[in-house]
């Protein structure tokens, strides 16, 4: 088992932005994070909308997060 349970959007970008991710830029539905070091990802997940464990897992390998993080 990976460790991973699926959660609220809102809840996966707080945890994001805890952990050092800043958001750049907002346009329409896309949001922009930055991090020093890293290139920077773009968010694209309503808050209300579910997020998988599989989808975490990949959105994990890019950005560092963990699910202690969450």
């Amino acid at each position: 088992m990976s460790g991973w349970r699926a959660v609220k959007a809102g809840r996966a970008l707080a945890a994001l932005l805890r952990v050092g991710w800043q958001i750049k830029r907002r346009g329409g539905s896309h949001t922009v994070l930055s991090r020093d070091g890293q290139p920077d990802y773009v968010w694209a997940f309503h808050n209300r909308e579910e997020i998988g464990p599989r989808m975490l897992a990949r959105i994990a390998k890019k950005t560092g997060l963990q699910p202690e993080d969450l």
